[in-house]
């Protein structure tokens, strides 16, 4: 099945198509123009591209909580008034006896939203500029229609008619060509992780010889039992149901009749693939030295008194190397990609940050330079910040 249709933002694997990125060269060099939250290399992020993203997640919010009118429209700064107004409607009458929130406690809500949005949106269209031309130095750039055509594969398959997907498209305030640079985005990432594991696959005999040696109990499967069981309170009832087991009586009829433990008492005192270590240590000790379809017991444990039986025993078994080799060769391959990923990720940040500059009021920790250094940061295997909406379709 192909991946739900789904709004990406702000995790910095999708661009814009209906705001084309605006190329400028010559003689300014890190400035960011008037009428730019940001400039990477010679590429400036305009204020309306900023602008209509911010719409978009807001939109995207809102569809999510159910909010309607103003409250989807991301707040304006400095004063938040639509912002503000609109959580006053939405807000229920307080409780008797508890405070009615203030303008200015809604106002600084109102502020924390707007600021969580601009840094998203801001990470998003930065790592939409870096993420093309990455694509484009080395070489693996997706053309608009190739995006078109697989976005409208996804439209049919999820959409029943058009009507439903332009409903959709309205409730989260975007466009077809927006989801069209999205998807252009997504296989550019695609295609940019291909490209860093190319040649990570290569995997020798001596390797997977020594992973195996080092994790032979990877690759072992203990021995594991299938008993019946029934627990009492007392010895003597534990007594009193072995002499109905011995006397012929089922293990179903005897453990409904004197068993106190419900899950097994419910499937006839049955227990399947019982490994050493998982029960109560001298129930444990029991059934692990205890020979096939012996009953035995009464032993006592701290949960009361059990009688049981083996009825089945599967022995350890040790894969061999040649057994293991395809799996190892799997776990082998995929860590030396991930590896590979997680340099080129770490590099391909630091590379990118250094060549992008942000207006005032616009600077994000690890995605401008001339933002303050954050404490920590969480990147992805992409270079991109994790997912913070994600919305899928219908």
């Amino acid at each position: 099945m192909r991946r739900p249709l789904r709004l990406l933002l702000p995790i910095g694997l999708v661009c814009l198509l209906a705001f084309t990125l605006t190329a400028c060269g010559g003689g300014n060099g890190d400035k960011v123009p008037d009428n730019a939250v940001a400039k990477v290399g010679d590429v400036t992020i305009t204020k309306d591209q900023f602008n209509h993203w911010m719409g978009v997640a807001a939109a995207s919010t809102a569809a999510q909580s159910g909010a309607t009118g103003d409250a989807v429209k991301p707040p304006v700064p400095p004063d938040f008034t639509a912002c503000v107004a609109a959580k006053k409607k939405a807000a229920a009458k307080p409780a008797k006896g508890q405070p009615t929130v203030t303008d200015a406690q809604y106002k600084t809500q109102c502020k924390q939203t707007y600021e969580q949005l601009r840094d998203s949106v801001v990470q998003f269209l930065v790592t939409t500029v870096w993420i093309d031309q990455e694509a484009t130095t080395r070489k693996v750039g997706v053309t608009d229609a190739k995006a078109a055509a697989e976005l409208k594969k996804a439209v049919k398959q999820q959409f029943p008619n058009d009507a439903d997907y332009q409903k959709y498209l309205k409730q989260q305030g975007i466009t077809n060509a927006d989801l069209v640079f999205q998807e252009k985005q997504s296989l550019a990432q695609a295609a940019l992780q291909k490209a860093v594991i190319k040649g990570k696959d290569t995997v020798t005999d001596a390797q997977i010889a020594s992973y195996y040696n080092g994790h032979k109990s990877t690759y072992a499967t203990p021995e594991t039992r299938d008993v019946s069981i029934v627990l009492t309170k007392t010895q003597a009832q534990a007594a009193a149901a072995r002499k109905a087991l011995e006397a012929g009586d089922s293990w179903k009829v005897v453990a409904k009749k004197y068993s106190i433990d419900d899950a097994s008492k419910n499937t006839g005192g049955k227990l399947a693939g019982i490994a050493k270590g998982q029960q109560e240590k001298a129930l444990d000790s029991a059934i692990f030295g205890a020979k096939k379809s012996v009953i035995g017991g009464p032993v006592k444990t701290q949960f009361g008194w059990y009688v049981y039986e083996v009825d089945k025993i599967m022995p350890a078994n040790q894969q061999t190397l040649d057994q293991a080799k395809a799996s190892i060769k799997q776990t082998l391959v995929a860590a030396a990609q991930q590896k590979a990923l997680t340099a080129w990720s770490k590099d391909f940040q630091k590379q990118s940050a250094a060549r992008t500059n942000c207006a005032k009021d616009f600077t994000v920790a690890d995605y401008c330079k001339n933002a303050p250094k954050a404490k920590t940061t969480a990147t992805s295997t992409t270079g991109a910040p994790a997912p913070a909406t994600t919305t899928n379709a219908g």
